[in-house]
């Protein structure tokens, strides 16, 4: 069987189809185009730069396409990437679908669907249920196989609906340890969260922001969604409970400058904030981990203030789970 692109160690020669998810065109020193290229396979993606790109270069290697690498991998600044000897459009033979190169969630989508949808029954407020059942159908294709962000967690197929199904199950404990918390408010708050990334995002293959994603975002977007649905479904979207609704999607990301317009000032609220910088971080953390041998430090995350983080040689304790084939 071949071998995938993060099983070949740093140092290894490397030689096989991957997928462009991201190519930026930019000008070096010397005045010359180069593109700025991620590539991917099903194991995770991995930086690479085609110096002094000629125009036909440019025109053919654009995101969403399958190529066939030559090269070696290597350390820059303690993240792996990848040292291009060669690239070429790939063949049919060698494998050019690009959902073949897609890293995926690790669960499968009917399953992660009929999960949520335990939790959406147990949404007992009669208007968080109807506004969530109506939502999660109007936007059902992209919330079970879109990813939760262009990079840094959950960055993969399924992604979104695998992050708020981690919250889900998060926020089912959190209800049983802290018997007054709004368990339906909490739900409903973490079903629609980020929901609003199935306009804000393209899709699963080569990930970007839309125009609507860029230059609105999805916090406002799935508000606007809400208000929507509740002219539909003729719900008064000045009770209280709508105002609620509304306030644990506005307050998720906790502070102003991260894109909320306001702070979490409800209970709920900020539980959910909570849970979703908590689960967004282990998702970072141990994916990156489980990319490394024992003894060594993991890449250095964007997201995580540009740590690295340290996998113990006699602790073998994370594992990098293997996405279901969907």
């Amino acid at each position: 069987m071949a071998k995938r692109l993060f099983e070949y160690r740093n140092g290894d020669e490397i030689k096989l189809p991957l997928l462009i998810k991201s190519a930026d065109v930019r000008v070096a020193k010397n005045g010359n185009k180069f593109i700025a290229l991620v590539l991917q396979d099903t194991s995770g993606h991995m930086p690479a730069k085609l110096w002094d790109a000629s125009d036909a270069a440019i025109a053919q290697f654009t995101a969403g396409v399958v190529v066939q690498v030559t090269g070696k991998r290597e350390l820059y600044h303690d993240n792996p990437q990848i040292k291009l000897y060669g690239m070429r459009l790939a063949t049919q033979e060698e494998g050019a679908d690009p959902k073949r190169f897609l890293e995926r969630a690790p669960e499968k989508a009917d399953q992660m669907e009929e999960e949520i949808n335990t939790f959406i029954f147990d949404i007992l407020n009669p208007n968080w249920n109807r506004i969530v059942r109506r939502l999660v159908s109007d936007h059902h294709d992209e919330f079970f196989t879109y990813p939760a962000a262009k990079s840094n967690h959950h960055a993969n197929g399924g992604g979104l609906a695998f992050h708020t199904l981690s919250i889900l199950r998060l926020a089912k404990h959190i209800g049983e340890q802290y018997p007054g918390i709004n368990v339906s408010l909490l739900y409903a708050g973490a079903i629609l969260h980020d929901l609003g990334k199935t306009i804000e995002l393209s899709g699963p293959v080569s990930t970007e922001y839309t125009v609507t994603g860029n230059l609105i975002g999805h916090i406002v977007l799935i508000d606007e969604e809400i208000i929507r649905v509740c002219l539909e479904l003729k719900i008064d979207a000045k009770q209280e409970d709508v105002v609620m609704l509304r306030h644990m999607i506005l307050a998720h990301h906790g502070l102003l400058e991260y894109g909320s317009p306001v702070r979490p000032q409800l209970v709920e609220a900020e539980i959910l904030h909570d849970l979703d910088e908590l689960d967004a971080s282990i998702n970072m953390m141990t994916n990156a981990v489980a990319h490394v041998q024992g003894g060594e430090f993991s890449e250095r995350l964007f997201g995580m203030d540009n740590r690295r983080f340290y996998k113990p040689a006699s602790i073998q304790h994370y594992s990098s789970k293997q996405p279901d084939q969907k």
